[in-house]
This record gives structure tokens, sequence and C-alpha cells, in this order.
């Protein structure tokens, strides 16, 4: 793991043991990379609880809760599926937050729709999720490289945004944001 995920998996770290919030990963391309990133941090135990390597679509909708016909539809490749990871590891795991990743890393999968390098990340609540979109092929390795480094910064700048309302000033939660930052 570089040196950047290091330290901004620590600032995750301490926003998360500030608020006493938790969080897990689903992830299909990253293969488990989002999550060792995290638990890096010594402590990480307090509050992320695992995540879930959904690398067959089965399994994406076996334990995320992924409909099937929007996978039929659209493929695994695509924003509305990586909302759906997130929505269902917060679900499944019991988590405030989750992180997911689904795309083609290569060097081979890609169509002309969805080439190598497309990467579709999301981080979010059970209640509001944002996604980017990453559309470059710089190899294998440096895309798995770039969607872990992205993922954790998109989560960072969430919880860095993310105000939770007192219950008495009126402000409703519930949007989710489409489209990439």
């Amino acid at each position: 793991m570089d040196f950047e995920s290091k330290i901004i998996s620590r600032e995750i770290s301490q926003l998360l043991w500030e608020r006493e919030k938790t969080l897990g990963t689903a992830e299909s391309c990253t293969g488990g990379r989002i999550a060792e990133a995290i638990i890096a941090i010594p402590g990480a135990s307090k509050y992320f609880k695992g995540g879930i390597v959904s690398y067959a679509d089965e399994v994406k909708e076996n334990l995320l809760g992924v409909n099937s016909e929007l996978i039929a539809e659209k493929t695994a490749v695509c924003e509305e599926v990586a909302v759906e990871m997130v929505k269902g590891a917060c679900k499944v795991l019991n988590t405030d937050y989750a992180i997911a990743a689904t795309g083609i890393a290569g060097p081979a999968g890609g169509t002309p729709e969805i080439p190598v390098g497309t990467i579709w990340l999301a981080c979010g609540d059970k209640d509001k999720v944002t996604t980017h979109l990453l559309k470059e092929d710089f190899g294998r390795d440096v895309n798995l490289s770039i969607a872990t480094n992205k993922a954790l910064e998109m989560f960072l700048d969430f919880l860095k945004s993310d105000e939770t309302p007192k219950e008495d000033d009126g402000e409703q939660q519930g949007e989710v944001k489409w489209g990439a930052n």
C-alpha cells in the first residue's frame, strides 16, 4: 500500500473514532484492496466491521442484494450497481457507512461499451450515496491502485461533508446523489 493511502486511511480512522461510526466494504474489481487500506491503521477493529469481495455477480445479488435484473440490463459495471453495493453492505454488515467498487481492471474483459479501466466507485450510507467514475486504463496494477486511493479520498470527503442533522432542526435526509463527482 502506498503512503497516500495510509495518510487518507488515518484521517478516515480519526473521524470514525470520533463519531463512533462503523464502516464496511463491498468490492468487486479491487478484490479487498480498499479493506486492506482501512485495516492498515492500528485500531481499525473499533470501526471496520468487514468487507465482502463480490467478484461474481451471484455474490453481488445473493449477499449484497443487488437486483439481478439491473445487472442483466446494465451489467455489473454501472453506477446503479455500485450504489446498491453500498446500501447492501450497510445492511448486511450492519454498518453506518460502506465503500464499494465495481469495474474492469484489465488487462482483458473490456468491451467497446465498457472498456478496461472503467471502474465505478461509491460510498455513503443507507440513505445517501455518492459515486465516481474512473475511465482510463493505465494497466491492471495502476488501475487498482488509482481506484483504491480514489475510493478512500471520496469516502474521506463524504465523511467531512456529512453532518448529521439534529432531530429538531427540520432537515431531511435520504437523498441519493447520482453522477460522478
